[in-house]
């Protein structure tokens, strides 16, 4: 039986100068034969130009429209009226994202609310089939690599933990997303962590180089710091118990400038080439082989 590959998506931002009409956009990504688009908040004139198309679809709350969704289940009645339900018969929703790394910060104490309300409000729309979840940053974990820096990784994975306050909010959160059968969407930069260290990290462990130096982590052997990094979720997951939860990959990607010579069209596009193989190969990471990992690569276009 052939091994089930990830699946391959691209965020689609308007925040760019100068970007193609959104036809346009959607057209590209039928061209490149990529199936998998996520938004960062609904756009009428997107989701008009994804109307008949066979992309798989993340559409997103934005981060101030939270408190109002868990406020009353009327908002969040509203929101799915305005953003699903006419485009529900040609658009193919996968998941709505209640905020984007709200979590740690003020909108935390909210996200659990917001997300049962949404699922309230698909509930009475007859729409059974979406999902809602929620996307979580690389400082939601309390140990970096390195340490000083307070950014992308646990190191080692197995160490990985959630601060006091995203470990209260994503516990909560877990429960609803299990009973739902949704995965906890992160955002993942191995650039970051490699920037932050190029004296302890190599350029071939961060890029997914093959034949990079491996490192060990109790009996697992990392060969790329993007498995590490995911890896360190999974063992916070496990760490306030819930290891059942899957993850989605909402963001990764290599800046193309602003860091020279780290940042180059060619390092962002090695990275992405390898983390594209890796995910299509399937092999899932260390700590969960051969369980596929959904990756989104940032962006279709600069932001």
């Amino acid at each position: 039986m052939s091994r089930r590959r990830g699946a391959i998506g691209i965020n689609y931002g308007l925040n760019g100068d100068n970007l193609p009409a959104p036809p346009a956009v959607i057209d590209l990504y039928g061209r490149c034969n990529i199936p998998s688009i996520r938004l960062f908040e609904p756009r009428p004139e997107v989701l008009r130009a994804l109307r008949g198309k066979p992309l798989q679809v993340i559409l997103g709350t934005r981060n101030e429209d939270i408190k109002s969704l868990a406020a009353t289940l009327d908002a969040a009645n509203s929101w799915v009226a305005n953003n699903i339900v006419p485009y529900r018969s040609d658009v193919n929703f996968t998941y709505i994202t209640v905020g984007n790394e709200a979590i740690p910060g003020a909108m935390s104490q909210y996200i659990v609310q917001a997300i049962a309300n949404m699922y309230a409000a698909l509930a009475e729309a007859a729409i059974t089939y979406i999902k809602v979840s929620t996307v979580i940053p690389g400082s939601s974990l309390s140990i970096s690599y390195p340490p000083s820096a307070g950014l992308s990784i646990s190191y080692p994975p197995s160490a990985g933990a959630f601060t006091n306050e995203a470990a209260t909010a994503i516990s909560s959160i877990a429960s609803i997303l299990l009973n739902h059968g949704a995965s906890l969407m992160l955002n993942v930069y191995p650039y970051f962590a490699y920037a932050a260290d190029t004296d302890s990290i190599s350029s071939d462990y961060a890029l997914l180089r093959p034949g990079a130096p491996s490192a060990g982590d109790q009996n697992l052997v990392y060969d790329n710091i993007f498995d590490g990094m995911v890896d360190a979720f999974y063992a916070a997951l496990e760490k306030i118990n819930q290891p059942g939860l899957t993850v989605v990959v909402t963001e990764s990607g290599w800046p193309t400038a602003g860091n020279e010579p780290i940042t180059s069209p060619e390092n962002a596009q090695t990275y992405n080439r390898n983390l594209l193989n890796h995910v299509e190969g399937g092999r899932g990471t260390p700590r969960r082989p051969g369980q596929p990992l959904d990756v989104y690569f940032f962006a279709m276009y600069v932001q």
